[in-house]
């Protein structure tokens, strides 16, 4: 199961900094994510972006994830030669993620 089918995302830059969160459709799915969904997982999904520290935080009440990638934009959105590295392309992919059910 990919986590797009129990999870949506949305996304901020700052800088060199990309912010992903993620938010499950039904509360049911919390737990399943937060458990497989670590910043470890992230750190390495995205091991080829995301040069620095990978944190998470976990927003229960909301049944979200959000993720902090640093030195993650090449730089910066606005520095990047990169074509499209911003927040809602890094989260596209991890949506990509599978998970186990």
């Amino acid at each position: 199961m990919k986590l797009r089918e129990i999870a949506h995302s949305r996304t901020g830059d700052k800088g060199n900094i990309s912010n992903i969160s993620l938010i499950v459709y039904n509360m049911d799915d919390y737990e399943l994510m937060k458990d497989q969904i670590t910043a470890l997982k992230v750190k390495e999904w995205f091991q080829n972006i995301a040069k620095g520290e990978v944190i998470r935080y976990e927003l229960p009440s909301l049944g979200a994830l959000n993720f902090v990638l640093t030195n993650a934009l090449g730089g910066g959105v606005t520095r990047s030669l990169s074509l499209d590295r911003h927040g809602k392309s890094l989260s596209s992919f991890l949506l990509e993620m599978d998970l186990k059910s």
